[in-house]
């Protein structure tokens, strides 16, 4: 019995202690989305004002934020 009860608070408190992560982990995303939307409007920037390689170099900036 005393085995059953120490197990369940450990599976109970478990859950717990990662919950913490997750407005981290959000905040980790919100980062990544502003930089992205910043690189990207770069990018659009100068792919109009023809510097295509510029823009290609910020885009692609952009989606490697996302393969980390």
């Amino acid at each position: 019995m005393k085995k059953i009860i120490i197990t369940l608070c450990l599976v109970l408190f478990a859950g717990t202690a990662y919950a913490g992560s997750c407005p981290m982990m959000a905040k980790n995303i919100d980062n990544k989305i502003k930089k992205a939307q910043e690189l990207r409007d770069q990018g659009m920037n100068a792919h109009e004002a023809g510097d295509h390689k510029k823009s290609e170099e910020l885009l692609i900036k952009a989606l490697d934020l996302f393969k980390s």
